[in-house]
């Protein structure tokens, strides 16, 4: 029963665990906190130090603009902790210089540069000779893009490169790279496992905390260059004058750094804020109060970004409260902000009672019809897949199926059905496995990237918006290897044909180690441990299992909750014929909002990828797996087994690590092992046991008896674990 005992502490641990430090402090190592994120700048070797500064005898930044302060700023502070400084040379550059300037601050740069191919947020660096001089130059047509140029070349210098090697030219895929903070104005943070919100609104605008200025650092270095500040079930005052002024604060910490702010609002606020008896979209009075308050908004805020709306979904209120569609009430928010350049972010995250349709099929049967009818400064927001941010699902059907309307990817950062932020999952594999699977709207390569990127359909504008993980923890969020989901989520919004594995591997040489035996360990973890959380949670295509409400730990007995797809029991359908929810044309029929020749395929178990196996069908427990020959029960216990193995390996591989990273993030880590072992054997013990009492099978033969009785794990609570509001 060990580790069901030791869950009953679990939550207790987990809300200690940073008092711990304290508790302990005689013996807890020192060492990096975790700040500093991925940008330590701890110093180089020495033989590419020399060589660094063999290359390189000073730099210059031609630009005067707050940007260029920054640029300076971090160079300064980046060189000096990498190569252990290198001159400025305040008015001009000379020979063997590193040169960072645009076209129209030195001329010269003109004939060497493709500015037009640029744009204003891409940059080069190379090596060429100006005016006789032999330098290394990132060249830009914005200071913005020079300070992104900035940060890549600092990435370059701390992944091994000299800068004579470099020669490279790097331009954004997307053009809105958000991260969707759903913090609220009392701090609390909707699905936020690594403390309260960073935003301090009680305080702003008079107190502006260094660290927003160190969250903007970390943002401009991944080309993020938008934060939606608030949660998307909205308090209508955000958009009132007082807080307005703290909103502007914000801003005008971020725009040297190329960040516009955007802001989560009401669709009721004209009722709520501003007096009105209606919010209906085609109401006069309503649309001159939305375009009031814009202008009202880019007086303070001149480069204000726009808003994000959830509507019409999990009680929130829309336009289809006053009969009104999804385009009529995104359209007269757009034509609102349209004067200013503004854009509206509208959520496809939409589910209701009344349309008596499954769950995953309501979005597409909401939007698709729309398609066309939305203004051009719109992005219709799409989690990136069906249902809700689960460890495993196919990609939406909407993306590909809208060649009229842009598609805004929505991913999540943080793990609000992945284990909290005390589980070590990487997730740059699931953002290239939904990127990367093709849609076949315009037949083979129409992947979810292109969709996504604009490029598939010509689309004018595109996005990705990621659900931050980020929190008033020291390390940010809340365990030092989920750094990595921010990072990893940035550099794909910047190119989503980016590879995770070599996302990765920037990542753990940047932040935690440059030994190459100690990277490819961890990055073997990392690499693997999404995989791992899929099979001690939802194997097979099994979804939605998590707890109710707070969504910590296993309930897939769930039944009791006001509407059926809010229940577990929905989703996977168990009985003593089989498990899964049938999908196919001869069930709900989902399949058929695919794209040949997803929908033939995804039409018949034979041809399913196991990975989303139950997911389409409902298939009894003898059923046998193409790939190993068991039975459908034996391989669906032999998956939940293999998981929780398989994190406890990791452990025990995280422990031969000791000694050879920072001992304070080795500690860290180790820690937050310590709860995931014991919380994935949970899941694995009281989901097998939850469905044998459908199969009626034996556990197979070489397996352990899962320890405890199902009845002792539905008993557990937790009413104040993380994530419940």
């Amino acid at each position: 029963m060990k580790y069901l005992t030791c869950l009953r502490t679990l939550l207790f641990m987990a809300t200690l665990i940073s008092s711990a430090v304290y508790a302990v402090a005689p013996t807890f190592p020192d060492g990096d906190d975790g700040y500093r994120l991925w940008l330590k700048y701890d110093s180089l070797e020495k033989s590419q130090s020399k060589k660094i500064h063999r290359e390189i005898k000073s730099w210059h930044v031609a630009g005067d603009s707050a940007t260029s302060a920054v640029i300076r700023k971090e160079l300064h502070m980046a060189l000096e902790g990498l190569v252990g400084g290198i001159a400025e040379n305040e008015r001009s550059f000379g020979k063997r210089s590193l040169l960072l300037a645009t076209p129209e601050q030195v001329p010269a740069l003109a004939e060497h540069i493709d500015s037009e191919s640029l744009g204003d947020e891409g940059y080069t660096i190379k090596n060429l000779k100006l005016d006789g001089k032999a330098l290394t130059v990132i060249a830009a047509n914005t200071d913005v893009a020079l300070l992104y140029g900035t940060f890549d070349f600092l990435r370059q210098l701390q992944l091994g490169k000299t800068p004579g090697e470099l020669d490279l030219v790097s331009v954004p895929r997307i053009d809105v790279r958000t991260l969707n903070h759903w913090d609220n104005l009392d701090r609390h943070v909707e699905r936020g496992y690594s403390g309260s919100s960073i935003w301090d609104w009680h305080k702003l605008p008079e107190y502006v905390y260094p660290h927003y200025y160190d969250y903007a650092r970390a943002n401009a270095s991944l080309g993020i260059n938008g934060t939606v500040l608030n949660n998307v079930n909205a308090n209508a005052l955000v958009i009132t004058p007082h807080y307005l002024e703290k909103v502007k604060a914000l801003a005008d910490v971020f725009r040297p750094y190329g960040i516009k702010v955007y802001v989560s609002v009401k669709f009721s606020s004209p009722q709520l804020i501003g007096g009105l008896k209606t919010s209906d979209p085609l109401d006069p009075a309503v649309q001159q109060w939305w375009k009031d308050k814009a202008d009202e908004i880019y007086d303070i805020i001149p480069d204000f970004g726009g808003f994000l709306v959830k509507a019409n979904s999990e009680g929130q209120p829309g336009p289809g409260d006053f009969g009104r569609t999804h385009a009529e009430g995104a359209n007269m928010l757009a034509d609102a902000l349209a004067p200013h350049g503004g854009i509206v972010m509208w959520r496809a995250f939409v589910y209701a009672h009344d349309k008596n349709e499954e769950r995953s099929k309501q979005a597409y049967s909401e939007f698709k019809p729309l398609d066309g009818k939305f203004r051009k400064n719109i992005l219709v927001q799409v989690k990136n897949g069906p249902i809700d941010f689960q460890p495993r699902e196919p990609f939406s059907p909407l993306f590909g199926a809208t060649p009229q309307t842009p598609m805004m990817m929505e991913f999540q950062v943080t793990m609000e059905y992945l284990g909290f932020s005390t589980h070590m999952v990487y997730l740059g594999t699931m953002y290239e496995e939904a990127l990367q699977a093709e849609t076949y709207a315009k037949g083979e390569g129409s992947t979810v990237a292109r969709v996504v990127d604009g490029s598939l359909f010509n689309n004018s504008i595109s996005g990705m918006a990621g659900v931050a993980n980020i929190g008033t923890d020291r390390n940010w969020t809340g365990h030092p290897i989920l750094q990595s989901n921010w990072y990893v989520f940035g550099r794909m919004a910047w190119d989503p044909d980016a590879r995770a594995d070599v996302i990765a591997d920037e990542w753990i040489r940047q932040t935690l180690t440059r030994e190459k035996k100690v990277v490819a360990s961890i990055k073997d973890m990392m690499m693997r441990s999404r995989e791992m959380t899929v099979d001690y949670m939802t194997p097979l295509g099994l979804h939605h299992l998590m707890a109710t409400g707070h969504h910590y730990g296993p309930g897939p007995w769930v039944d009791n909750l006001g509407r059926d797809d809010w229940n577990p029991t929905y989703y996977h359908r168990a009985d003593k014929n089989g498990i899964g929810l049938d999908r196919s044309p001869s069930g709900e029929n989902a399949v058929e909002q695919y794209f040949s020749p997803l929908k033939e395929q995804f039409a018949k178990p034979e041809t399913t990828p196991e990975e989303f196996l139950l997911w389409f069908h409902h298939l009894p427990w003898d059923y046998k797996i193409k790939s190993t020959g068991r039975t459908l029960w034996d391989e669906l216990v032999h998956r939940y087994y293999q998981g929780a193995e398989d994190v406890k390996a990791m452990a025990a591989q995280w422990d031969t690590l000791e000694g050879k990273i920072d001992p304070l993030q080795f500690k860290q880590v180790q820690m937050a092992l310590d709860i995931h072992v014991k919380e994935a054997y949970w899941w694995r013990n009281a989901c097998v046991l939850y469905f044998q009492t459908f199969s009626k099978r034996p556990i197979p033969d070489g397996l352990e008896k899962p320890e405890g009785s199902l009845e002792e794990y539905k008993a557990m609570e937790f009413p104040y674990a993380p994530g419940r509001g």
